[in-house]
C-alpha cells in the first residue's frame, strides 16, 4: 500500500482522537472531511464529492461507507479494512444504509460527533443523514475536532511540508525565469505547475492564482489568459505540494520600472509580513498575530487597502482549497504551538491608482519562533 507514513503514526493519530471522542463524550464520530480521512487512515480520493462517511468510533473501528470507484482506492491508499459500497439508483439512500452500519456498532441511542463543516457533506445530505438518524441517535457537531489534532504537524509531516516549501520555490523560480515583457500568462503557470510535477508534487488544494494589468488586484483564480505589457505588473498566489501538504507563497512582480507608489507599498507590505511573523511564536495567538499585519499597514497609511485576514494554518487540504483552520483574523483566540505551518499573505490593493502589492509565504512554527519554508528572496522583483 502507497502509505505516506508509518502504520504506528496512523495508529497513534487514531488513538488521540479516541481519546477526544471518550472525553468529549462521543460513542463515535461521522467523517466527512477528506482531510480528517486521510490524516487518520491514509485514504486518498476525491470521492467525497458524493456521500461518503468514515465512521470511527471510540473504540477504534472504522467502517467507510462509499461508492464503487473507490472501494480499491480505500483498500490501495488506506488502513481502512471494512469498506461498505452503496448503490447508484434513482432510490439510493446511503443516509440510511449508514444508519444500518451505525446500528451494527451499537450506536442506538449514543451521541455521534458530526463533521458538518465539510465539503463533502452537502447541505442537502446533511438533511439526509439527520432524517435518516432522527430518533436513533443523537447528532453533535463536532468539526473541528480532529482538525485540532491535525494543525501541530509530526516529525514526518514537517519533512512533507519542508519539501512542499522546496517545491513551491521551484515554481518561484520558474514564474521569474517565464514572466516577463510579451510573456504570455497561459506559459507562466505551465511553467510553474510543472515544476512541482517534476519535483514530485501533487496538484495543489485550489487553483494557482494569477493576474496581471487591473487584474493582478484579485486576489482569486478567474479564467482567461494575456500576454503581459512592457510596463506592467503581475500578481501570483500559489502552492507547492508534496503528499497534499501545502506550502503556500504570494508575489506581485513588476514588468518595467515600478511607480514609486507601489515600490512604496511593496516595502510596506515586506515590513507587515516580518511584523506578523515575528508574533508567530508558541503562546501567541491567531488574533495578535494578525494585528501585527494591521498596526504596520495602518500606521503606514493603507488600512483602506487592506483586508481582513492575512494568512491561515496550511497542512493536507483537498480541493476546493488549500486554506486550513485556524485563519488570521482579528481577534481570533486560537493559539499558535510548535509544529505548526502558517502562511501569511499581505495584500495592498489600491483600486483608484491600479497597483497591487503582496508578499507572502508559509513558516513553520517552532520553540524559538518562526521558520520560512521558502529560500526565495521578499526583493520586489522587476522583469
Amino acid at each position: 500500500m502507497p502509505l505516506h507514513f508509518a502504520p504506528e503514526e496512523y495508529a497513534a493519530r487514531r488513538a488521540r482522537v479516541c481519546a477526544g471522542l471518550a472525553e468529549a463524550g462521543l460513542h463515535g464520530l461521522l467523517i466527512f472531511r477528506q482531510e480528517s480521512m486521510f490524516y487518520l487512515t491514509g485514504y486518498d480520493t476525491f470521492g467525497y464529492v458524493f456521500f461518503q462517511c468514515l465512521y470511527l468510533g471510540a473504540d477504534g473501528r472504522l467502517v467507510l461507507l462509499t461508492r464503487a470507484p473507490d472501494l480499491r482506492q480505500a483498500r490501495h491508499t488506506s488502513t481502512v479494512e471494512d469498506v461498505r459500497i452503496w448503490v447508484d439508483g434513482p432510490e439510493a439512500e446511503p443516509a440510511r444504509e449508514l444508519r444500518a452500519i451505525l446500528e451494527e456498532q451499537g450506536c442506538a441511542g449514543a451521541t455521534l460527533g458530526v463533521e458538518y463543516e465539510a465539503y463533502g457533506l452537502t447541505a442537502a445530505n446533511g438533511k439526509r443523514l439527520e432524517a435518516a438518524l432522527e430518533g436513533f441517535a443523537t447528532l453533535r457537531d463536532a468539526s473541528l475536532l480532529v482538525s485540532r489534532h491535525r494543525v501541530v504537524k509530526s516529525p514526518a509531516e514537517i519533512a512533507f511540508a519542508r519539501r512542499a516549501g522546496e517545491l513551491a520555490d521551484d515554481a518561484y523560480d520558474a514564474a521569474v525565469e517565464t514572466a516577463g515583457a510579451g510573456a504570455f500568462e497561459g506559459d507562466v503557470l505551465a511553467a510553474m505547475q510543472g515544476a512541482v510535477f517534476r519535483g514530485g508534487g501533487d496538484y495543489p488544494g485550489n487553483e494557482f492564482v494569477i493576474g496581471s494589468g487591473p487584474e493582478a488586484l484579485l486576489c482569486r483564480y478567474f479564467s482567461g489568459r494575456r500576454e503581459l505589457d512592457p510596463e506592467d505588473q503581475l500578481t501570483l498566489e500559489w502552492a507547492g505540494a508534496y503528499r497534499h501538504y501545502h506550502a503556500a507563497m504570494m508575489r506581485t512582480f513588476r514588468i518595467g520600472k515600478a511607480p514609486a507608489r507601489q515600490a512604496e507599498m511593496y516595502a510596506v507590505a515586506c515590513d507587515a509580513l516580518r511584523a506578523v511573523e515575528a508574533e508567530l511564536r508558541p503562546g501567541g495567538t491567531f488574533g495578535a498575530a494578525f494585528d501585527a499585519h494591521a498596526r504596520t499597514l495602518d500606521a503606514a497609511g493603507y488600512q483602506a487597502h487592506r483586508l481582513n485576514a492575512c494568512g491561515y494554518s496550511l497542512g493536507t487540504c483537498f480541493s476546493p482549497n488549500w486554506m486550513d483552520w485556524p485563519m488570521l483574523y482579528h481577534g481570533n483566540p486560537e493559539e499558535i504551538a510548535p509544529g505548526m505551518t502558517i502562511f501569511v499573505h499581505i495584500i495592498i490593493f489600491d483600486s483608484e491608482r491600479g497597483l497591487a502589492a503582496t508578499v507572502g509565504r508559509t513558516s513553520l512554527v517552532t520553540e524559538s519562533g518562526a521558520e520560512s519554508l521558502s529560500r526565495a528572496p521578499l526583493d520586489l522583483v522587476t522583469l
